[in-house]
């Protein structure tokens, strides 16, 4: 799972699992809003851990909206499938993870370099950080 700020392209959390449940994905949510404070809308596709009463509730009681990409429509979540490919190809598919703990570090280290380092034309040429600082202010 994969959670991006499409707006200043911030990386808050890297949480790998084995296998994702409903739960999980709600957990993890509530620990990355618990940091960066709760999204007007959040923007997901239709995989099993997304289409869920717990994460129904959880949005309805947080006052988040829930925006459902079109099934078969991989363009209505462009940016964040690119993201995707770049995790994939710099950190997933660079190194041997042997175990959990391994992809936890691996992914935390390039989760951080990604917010701190990455300039992004998108947003001025500057990194995740400095953006989202300045809106969340």
């Amino acid at each position: 799972m994969t959670v991006v700020d499409t707006h200043c392209r911030l990386f808050p959390a890297a949480d790998p699992h084995f296998a994702y449940r409903r739960e999980d994905f709600v957990q993890t949510l509530e620990k990355v809003c618990a940091k960066i404070g709760y999204p007007k809308t959040i923007r997901v596709d239709n995989g099993s851990e997304f289409i869920s009463r717990d994460l129904e509730l959880w949005a309805y009681a947080d006052n988040v909206t829930l925006d459902f990409s079109r099934p078969g429509k991989p363009t209505d979540n462009g940016t964040t499938s690119g993201f995707n490919r770049k995790l994939c190809s710099e950190c997933l598919n660079a190194h041997w993870l042997m175990s959990l703990a391994a992809a936890c570090e691996k992914l935390e280290d390039w989760r951080r370099r990604y917010n701190e380092d990455r300039r992004r034309s998108a947003i001025g040429y500057n990194g995740p950080i400095a953006p989202c600082i300045i809106t969340m202010a």
